[in-house]
């Protein structure tokens, strides 16, 4: 089919500028999602109608076929949402949730206390952020239910540890495919001296985004800091409404366990933890078959490099699900009601998958209209060696918001920036690669078409857009912090005078808050 090319053209930006702007005015996603879509579509066709239907149809069918075989990938993801619902449904129907959340309860004994459990789950969680916003959520719902906590702000702490985290971690899903891209970079501009893992590691400062927003979540947490509309989502959970009852029921699971349910600690936490150890064993299983068929002895970074992350989650679930029905038997639980349970345990993951569904399409019609190169192309012009770190993470923030994905993000951008600092200044190649990721994941976590943010929301049984739109104060205030340390290190040459610049805006804006809001609890 010829279609249009946008990479040198201002209207590439057009679909998903669109899509956004409908998702935050209108607050229907689908029908936002779906407006970017056909305009991308018209665009792409030459404002012809019956291409356009051709092209769009072709993009829809290759969520599910490619290239004459099944998109595993995406179909895994989706089964995986299947299998969790199902997991979920059970362990309520055993009363297992209800048994975690009044041990979290004794344990927590406060709403701070939820918080910091929520938190501190990513260290269990940290192979892949979906993963981690989809179970951590599941997991903690109930207990920040009991404390009153809003929907929004698990689904804050749900999405500012997940990929913050992995994105720092070597050894996980974004780790092993950044350290990748890095090497291949590396060794393209002649870079020996240190290796693609080192270099990893070395980086970890630079990514300012990713460190000071996990900081941020510390003092969310240690100070009950609400923002912006974050604080009326509070004011409404101590009200005892968990979300805008007005603006529609939020995505996610929310099943009572029936009265006479007798399931304990142990029918939770099993499952939990076999889901964890199955999916990791999967992942590091799934690379080394493919170390061994390419001839490379195994490494641990080697197979998650070469991973299948979608085929780990589904078999991770089958084996969860396995022992959950096990522990069931044991409970003599009824058949039918789990029968009556799983179902709606299923069924309650079908308004995410859909707007999954339209956020990877929109996704496909993003990429061929190109806006990640026009964005790219941006940054080719006669620019000063010192703002490049600065212009880096911009460009990188701007594309990820409007693509929704920080992978694809970081396909284009890392070799840009290895580019653009191998004919400028090669020092500057770690702190450029660094802004890179920076600015992905803050893309990534503010764009209302990010995978992440919809199974963020979804993890938490939040709306959507509520999500994105109380968690948007956060990422923006510590973005604009990370700019400002970039620029500090790309004019001061050193790594040390950015970070402290970030600290210095990022501790002046808290105490600021801090000072000027009282917590909603004690207003309550």
């Amino acid at each position: 089919m010829d279609i249009i090319h946008f990479a040198d053209s201002p209207w590439s930006v057009v679909p998903p500028l669109l899509a956004v702007a409908l998702a935050i005015t209108t607050r229907r996603v689908l029908l936002s999602l779906g407006v970017g879509i056909l305009a991308g579509g018209l665009l792409l066709n030459h404002f012809s109608p019956l291409d356009s239907l051709h092209y769009l149809m072709g993009t829809v069918l290759k969520i599910f076929w490619v290239d004459g075989a099944f998109n595993h990938d995406n179909i895994n993801m989706i089964l995986f949402m299947f299998l969790l619902g199902g997991l979920i449904s059970l362990m309520t129907a055993s009363g297992a949730t209800r048994a975690f959340a009044e041990w979290a309860e004794r344990r927590a004994k406060s709403r701070q206390g939820a918080k910091a459990l929520t938190g501190l789950m990513v260290f269990a969680f940290f192979i892949d952020d979906f993963f981690h916003s989809l179970s951590v959520g599941a997991i903690c719902r109930p207990v920040t239910d009991r404390f009153q906590i809003s929907r929004a702000k698990l689904a804050y702490l749900l999405d500012s540890t997940a990929a913050p985290v992995c994105v720092l971690m070597p050894i996980s899903s974004w780790g092993a495919y950044i350290i990748a891209l890095v090497g291949g970079i590396m060794a393209a501009h002649g870079v020996s001296d240190v290796s693609p893992i080192s270099a990893f590691v070395q980086m970890v400062p630079m990514n300012l985004y990713a460190v000071f927003t996990l900081i941020m979540v510390l003092v969310v947490i240690a100070f009950q800091l609400d923002i912006g509309s974050m604080r009326q989502h509070e004011q409404w959970a101590l009200e005892g409404k968990l979300w805008d009852e007005s603006k529609g029921r939020p995505l996610g699971l929310d099943m009572e366990a029936p009265k006479d349910s007798r399931g304990s600690m142990l029918d939770m936490v099993l499952p939990i933890l076999t889901l964890t150890a199955a999916t990791v064993y999967f992942m590091i299983d799934s690379g080394t078959a493919v170390l061994a068929e390419n001839g490379e002895p195994f490494s641990l970074l080697g197979s998650f490099e070469n991973t299948n992350v979608g085929s780990s989650l589904v078999y991770g679930a089958l084996c969860s699900l396995a022992v959950s029905i096990a522990l069931a038997l044991r409970l003599k639980l009824d058949a039918k009601t789990w029968l009556r349970t799983a179902p709606q345990g299923v069924m309650a993951m079908l308004p995410a998958i859909n707007i999954l569904l339209f956020a990877w399409t929109i996704g496909a019609v993003v990429r061929d209209v190109e806006t990640g190169k026009y964005l790219a192309s941006l940054a080719n012009g006669n620019l000063p060696i010192e703002v490049l770190p600065a212009v880096v993470f911009v460009l990188s923030c701007a594309m990820a918001f409007a693509t929704g994905t920080s992978w694809g993000t970081f396909g284009i951008m890392l070799p840009l920036a290895g580019d653009m600092a191998a004919a400028s200044d090669i020092a500057l190649l770690l702190p450029m690669l660094a802004a890179v990721l920076a600015g992905a994941v803050f893309g990534d976590h503010s764009s209302p078409i990010s995978s992440t943010s919809i199974l963020s929301a979804t993890g938490a049984g939040c709306h959507h857009i509520d999500h994105v739109m109380t968690q948007l104060p956060y990422a923006l205030s510590v973005a604009f912090g990370a700019a400002l340390g970039y620029l500090a290190m790309g004019l001061m040459h050193s790594v040390l005078a950015g970070f402290l610049v970030s600290a210095l805006w990022f501790v002046l804006f808290c105490v600021y808050h801090i000072r000027r809001n009282q917590p909603v609890l004690a207003t309550a």
